[in-house]
């Protein structure tokens, strides 16, 4: 009877050891990851076609050629010099892939693209010219930069002879003219060296307008830096690129400029590791960072084939290590 009574006595774990097949939970099979990332790169590159326009105006694709700036080609063009389909262009005409652009001899191949163009930060020294000719005979930085095939190196703004410090140079007129132009009110940010001191008035008139020849003026800020004697080192910002800028308004109040030289331009600062004479590519992120930030991304490039680095005119040298292009966004254009 004891044994009869063990026997009837409920299972302590509660639950079968098996569960029925219409009580289980039905579980689907895990999609590869593979083809998820292939999926989400195929609707990527889709909506980036879909972006692209059939065609843009032919100032545009001139100035992404690497001929020059916008502002040159619109000049070119109301001279005559350019032509489209054997016919004198007009500003403003807009071209496609199937038409043939004629600069002077030069053929201009037109192609919807993705390729990025190239940028290179470069340190200049005092003592060097930003100019391909020069009566004088005096170093160029154009000298220093590597060799490139079926396009040229564009300057981003100029520094004069004995100004150093920051220096751009980019295969792309587009992105030339938006880090260039006024309208677009660029932050330019140099370090300053005077004979003197400034006071707080003299600070003041800086940063709400000085008179000079070619119009009013003024520094955005104006921070002192310190110094020792006579020497006084200020850190200014202008959102101009007027020839001598910063040098005519210290000028202009009886201050004369020892040292100067710019540090960062727009969001692209000067890398504290870049020498001088020496220059740096940037990396494709940052390219892709540098024209999020300017509103331009370029669909339109002239074809070239890059140098191989063997090859390059330039030492190993003479080369950095990239620098990051800096996230801030004060003085964004547009």
């Amino acid at each position: 009877m004891a044994t009869a009574s063990k026997t009837a006595q409920p299972s302590r774990r509660g639950k079968p050891k098996s569960t029925p097949k219409s009580a289980r939970s039905p579980r689907k099979p895990l999609r590869p990851p593979a083809k998820r990332v292939a999926k989400k790169e195929t609707e990527k590159s889709a909506q980036k076609a879909a972006a692209v326009p059939k065609s843009q105006k032919l100032q545009k694709v001139l100035a992404q050629s690497g001929l020059g700036s916008r502002r040159a080609m619109e000049e070119l063009i109301k001279d005559g010099k350019v032509k489209v389909n054997d016919e004198v262009a007009v500003l403003g005409q807009r071209v496609t892939t199937e038409d043939l652009i004629q600069v002077g001899r030069r053929r201009i191949q037109f192609r919807i693209t993705t390729r990025l163009p190239r940028v290179i930060l470069y340190h200049k020294p005092e003592g060097e010219i930003v100019s391909r000719d020069d009566p004088k005979e005096r170093a160029s930085v154009f000298e220093k930069l590597p060799a490139i095939r079926n396009a040229k190196w564009l300057a981003i703004g100029r520094l004069d002879f004995n100004t150093c410090g920051l220096l751009i140079f980019t295969t792309s007129g587009e992105l030339a003219n938006r880090l260039m132009h006024p309208r677009f009110e660029v932050e330019r940010e140099y370090a300053v060296r005077i004979f003197g001191e400034l006071d707080k008035d003299e600070m003041a008139k800086l940063c709400s307008g000085v008179r000079l020849s070619d119009g009013i003026a003024k520094f955005e800020t104006i921070e002192p830096q310190g110094g020792e004697r006579r020497n006084h080192w200020y850190r200014v910002i202008v959102k101009e690129g007027r020839n001598r800028l910063v040098r005519r308004m210290f000028e202009a109040l009886g201050y004369q400029v020892s040292r100067l030289m710019r540090l960062r331009l727009g969001i692209v600062s000067l890398p504290d590791r870049l020498r001088r004479g020496n220059w740096v590519e940037l990396k494709e992120s940052e390219i892709r960072n540098l024209l999020d930030w300017v509103g331009s991304v370029p669909p339109v490039v002239l074809p070239y084939r890059e140098p191989s680095r063997k090859s390059s005119a330039v030492s190993k040298k003479t080369k950095s290590s990239p620098a990051p292009v800096s996230s801030q966004t004060k003085g964004r254009p547009g």
